[in-house]
């Protein structure tokens, strides 16, 4: 079993699941959610894209969002400390097509356990701290483009030559300078993406730090 931060019983339990895009990291993290079903709150780090309509479409376009600058991540960690005490918060909803916060928001309730997921949640000190357990998925990078290619084109209305350039001009140079280096801050690392035992034996680490 890995090592991991100190928890008391009387605050929730605060895990962080990073890797690359298109690692299985979401996956993962959806896996253990739904084992644990009904004790578990999802906060996703994507989800806390700076809200910028200042910017016109094509200027937005042109963000790089793998970038730790492109995240309110600030916000994520106000919210995981709100839900630390007890209360609920409002996570915010990322349109990807448009590059803007949708009006509307997720009311996320306090639970005995709460995931951040996210490919950056290892490389920020500030939300790193938040957390018990963290966890970094690593998976080959044609793998985890691969996945991003086909995500983006049929979940988010992407075309075939905008993420491919993306992942030239942002994707690749910001995993080599900011998500792999975080892998050493992980208490556990899980390769080669969606491992059956790998996530057995995160959610019975969990069960056993709840019971």
């Amino acid at each position: 079993m890995p090592d991991v931060s100190p928890w008391k019983p009387d605050r929730p339990l605060f895990i962080g699941i990073a890797g690359g895009s298109g690692s299985g990291k979401t996956t993962i993290a959806e896996t253990v959610v739904d084992r644990l079903d009904g004790q578990v709150a999802f906060m996703q780090h994507d989800a806390y894209y700076r809200h910028t309509p200042d910017l016109s479409y094509e200027e937005r376009t042109k963000v790089n969002y793998d970038h730790p600058a492109s995240l309110e991540s600030e916000l994520l960690v106000a919210h995981l400390e709100t839900l630390r005490s007890g209360t609920a918060v409002e996570r915010p909803v990322y349109d990807f097509s448009e590059h803007l916060r949708a009006e509307v928001t997720v009311r996320i309730e306090p639970a005995p356990v709460v995931v951040v997921e996210g490919i950056l949640v290892l490389s920020e000190p500030s939300l790193r701290s938040e957390l018990d357990l963290k966890i970094f998925v690593d998976t080959d990078a044609d793998l985890r483009f691969t996945r991003r290619l086909e995500r983006d084109i049929d979940e988010r209305g992407r075309s075939v030559e905008s993420v491919i350039g993306q992942y030239l001009e942002t994707v690749r140079p910001m995993h080599i300078e900011f998500v792999q280096p975080s892998m050493r801050y992980a208490d556990l690392i899980i390769p080669g993406g969606y491992n059956p035992a790998a996530v057995a034996t995160v959610v019975e680490l969990i069960r056993s730090r709840l019971n």
